[in-house]
């Protein structure tokens, strides 16, 4: 079982999304388990404040490397991967995804960033893996961790309802999905193309075989 810890200061917002659809039902199948934690837990003062100005001057706010030290020292174990949403990380595509599903008894501990960044000890010595998921800013990292734990989870066996949905899957094998057509069969005078109403699957297949997309 693959088990996730995941770190932030808006634990409300990521717990939304894991306590929903397929990330839910995986973990009533017991087949992960998530927990979601607040970085102000382990802050050093009764404020719970987990970021200071940085050094040398700037605008913003940096995440303080103590809070992080000893979130870490709680979490982690012989087999913890420390995972950290970065701008400067590598960018993330869905062959990682697949590597980080297959680990046997896996735990990703995921660090969302917020306001400036995290100071760069965190950087250099705690984490062992950093990620983007884009050449754009968000507002912080809760939305980059999501994107991998439901990118992990759905390649997990057993998770999806239907698993052939994975073999043509967009984006595996370095395509994207053909196009998907359903009922009714016609709408405002836009028809499904007759070779999917044929019942002849070996022109189906031929058809949709073409119209993949190749990335």
């Amino acid at each position: 079982m693959i088990k996730f810890d995941i770190v932030t200061i808006f634990p409300e917002v990521v717990s939304t999304y894991t306590g929903s659809s397929i990330l839910k039902r995986a973990q009533e199948k017991g087949l992960v388990e998530i927990e979601v934690h607040n970085l102000r837990d382990w802050a050093l003062d009764k404020h719970r404040v987990v970021d200071d100005t940085p050094y040398g001057g700037g605008p913003g706010m940096i995440i303080k490397v103590e809070p992080v030290f000893n979130c870490l020292k709680d979490l982690k174990k012989d087999n913890s991967l420390v995972i950290l949403t970065s701008p400067k990380g590598e960018r993330l595509v869905q062959s990682k995804l697949k590597e980080l599903s297959e680990k046997q008894n896996a735990h990703y501990i995921i660090l969302c960033g917020h306001y400036e960044g995290f100071d760069q000890r965190i950087h250099d010595y705690l984490v062992d893996y950093e990620f983007s998921i884009g050449d754009y800013v968000l507002s912080g990292g809760e939305l980059p961790a999501l994107v991998l734990v439901d990118g992990v989870i759905r390649l997990i066996p057993g998770v999806l309802g239907n698993e052939d949905s994975l073999i043509l899957e967009t984006f595996t094998e370095g395509v994207v999905d053909y196009p998907q057509y359903t009922k009714p069969q016609q709408f405002n005078n836009w028809k499904v193309p007759d070779v999917l109403l044929s019942g002849d699957h070996q022109k189906i297949d031929k058809w949709r075989e073409e119209r993949l997309f190749k990335v």
